[in-house]
């Protein structure tokens, strides 16, 4: 076969990657910069606060790494089954669907000092497909390997395909896992591979392999998961990676796809891992810094007896929340006496009174302009 066309995993140097360590490092500062900065916040933030923050994370997590491969699950039953096992409350009903992913997702991260092993990953993806019956009428194998067909990803017309991907061949599959177990569980004592890096690379080569009829995506990324969960030294959560991955969906699939096709220098795959990652990070920070904003506001007017109806509407401004039915009438455009009547289900002189109130005690503050068109936002 010509080398230009061939896989990463036909090189007889597989699975031995090299990057160049000069290009990737200050990327690799900055992330951990980003890490040390998102730790250190989490350290002075409320705890119930972090619970909540962190119960965010996870659900954002599971529903963005599912609909990475076009799946669109219920929300509200993920979030009850992650609250349930941490601890909060929820009324929503729950799946087996969500039930199997939120245990899943919490085995990955809160277990992370546990070796990942041939057993573990196969619970994870029954895990993964609770309906075992229906998949198995569709020929998709629940809890064991794929079959000997070539996994491929093609895409173009039937007699001219275009193949984007293909995994290694069905033989010597379960060695090549004993391998990357092997190294995934050895590596995390290897002081001198960066623990972000070694997410990186972790996260390539299970995904090369493919070894599933399904799931291969989601499973990869909960890999990547507990390896961001050893980088951090911790189980709690706080960013999500997989929503970043969500929205640059298509620039994912094309760096993987030209690092199958381009030797064992996986240096441009491992730039685009770790520029996602720090902004995971970064957009973690974001929150975390809201909401020890929140808590500071909330702190401050603690004293100011407040009526359900200023609280109820001071928490949706503070949350970014959309206030009305309408575009651009969240947050950042602050809020008119309207609004205020129809979000706290009051009537218009109530809503009047409540405003002066808010601007005398200084939770808010008015914008420029005036009359009829006044509008309010949060006092800092």
């Amino acid at each position: 076969m010509n080398q230009s066309v061939e896989w990463i995993w036909q090189h007889a140097g597989w699975p031995h990657f090299n990057w160049d360590d000069g290009l990737l490092a200050p990327l690799l500062r900055a992330c951990n910069k980003a890490q040390g900065g998102l730790l250190g916040m989490l350290r002075i933030s409320d705890v119930t606060a972090n619970a909540q923050t962190e119960l965010d994370a996870l659900l954002q997590n599971i529903i963005t790494s599912s609909a990475i491969e076009g799946e669109q699950l219920n929300a509200g039953s993920v979030r009850s089954s992650l609250a349930k096992r941490l601890g909060l409350t929820s009324d929503e009903r729950v799946t087996p669907r969500s039930e199997g992913l939120a245990e899943l997702m919490l085995d990955a991260t809160q277990h992370y000092d546990a070796p990942l092993t041939f057993a573990r990953l196969m619970h994870w993806h029954r895990l993964l497909f609770p309906e075992v019956d229906s998949l198995l009428a569709k020929g998709v194998s629940v809890g064991t390997l794929r079959g000997s067909e070539p996994m491929q990803v093609v895409s173009g017309r039937i007699d001219r395909p275009i193949v984007h991907f293909e995994a290694p061949g069905r033989g010597g599959l379960e060695a090549q896992l004993g391998d990357f177990f092997d190294w995934f569980n050895a590596s995390r004592t290897n002081n001198a591979l960066d623990p972000m890096l070694r997410a990186g690379i972790a996260h390539f080569w299970f995904v090369t392999l493919h070894p599933f009829d399904d799931g291969n995506g989601r499973l990869t990324r909960a890999i990547t998961d507990l390896a961001l969960a050893q980088a951090d030294h911790q189980a709690i959560r706080f960013y999500a990676m997989s929503a970043i991955i969500l929205s640059t969906r298509q620039s994912y699939y094309r760096v993987l796809e030209s690092s199958q096709r381009s030797g064992l220098d996986i240096t441009p795959w491992l730039t685009w891992f770790l520029e996602t990652l720090l902004s995971a990070l970064e957009q973690a920070m974001q929150r975390i810094d809201r909401v020890l904003a929140n808590a500071r506001f909330w702190h401050q007017h603690r004293e100011d007896g407040l009526s359900p109806e200023q609280i109820k509407v001071l928490t949706r401004l503070l949350n970014g929340d959309v206030l009305v039915e309408k575009p651009g009438m969240g947050f950042a455009g602050g809020i008119s006496a309207a609004q205020y009547q129809a979000v706290a289900k009051v009537s218009k002189a109530t809503a009047t009174r409540h405003l002066t109130d808010l601007l005398e005690k200084g939770c808010l503050m008015k914008l420029p302009g005036g009359g009829r068109n006044t509008r309010y936002q949060i006092s800092r």
